[in-house]
């Protein structure tokens, strides 16, 4: 199963149909998580109490870990999440502290390094931005440490599109040419 996370906002996303484009290539089941209708509770106090509480009875089952299993469980997962604010959708931020979960996407070696628990072998993130100044080691470059280190998902690749809001720009021949790319991409 591919898990499709899809943290973008707008109906006529351009990450969005970056990514439809990537999953059309895909050519498998997806199971779509569109964050704007997860209902996530907020991490507090309040919040942590009650995960460590299910924790400490590996209650794995709990429906509060629902994310977080689906995710150990995908075998290829797909992240759209545009490029806002020097990283991504703050609810991208919110769906990992939920899924960040010891004893189902990760546990810790007795050096108190993670230790990998999910399945995925592969882990596309998509993203677009509207200005040229993109670095990787933001947005991009924080799902990658997570990936490789706590999820074990050694085989990361970035899809992206820049400059669709520069004066001058086409957008219409940008995102083209990022969907050419993915459609004929062999390492894709």
């Amino acid at each position: 199963m591919v898990l499709f996370i899809n943290a973008c906002a707008r109906s006529q996303s351009r990450t969005k149909r970056l990514a439809d484009e990537l999953i059309k290539k895909i050519g498998e089941p997806i199971h779509e998580v569109r964050l704007l209708d997860v209902d996530m509770p907020l991490v507090d106090e309040e919040f942590l109490k009650t995960k460590d509480a299910l924790l400490e009875k590996e209650a794995y089952d709990a429906p509060r870990f629902a994310l977080a299993r689906e995710f150990a469980a995908a075998e290829k997962i797909v992240v759209a999440a545009p490029y806002w604010d020097l990283s991504f959708p703050a609810i991208l931020k919110q769906y990992f502290e939920q899924i960040n979960v010891m004893g189902i996407t990760f546990s810790y070696t007795s050096d108190g390094f993670p230790q990998p628990l999910c399945k995925a072998k592969v882990l596309y993130y998509v993203t677009t931005a509207g200005g040229a100044f993109c670095p990787e080691e933001y947005g991009y470059g924080y799902v990658k440490a997570l990936a490789e280190n706590f999820y074990g998902i050694k085989n990361v690749k970035l899809i992206k599109a820049v400059g669709f809001d520069i004066d001058g720009a086409d957008e219409a021949q940008i995102l083209q040419e990022a969907i050419d790319h993915i459609r004929t991409a062999a390492d894709l």
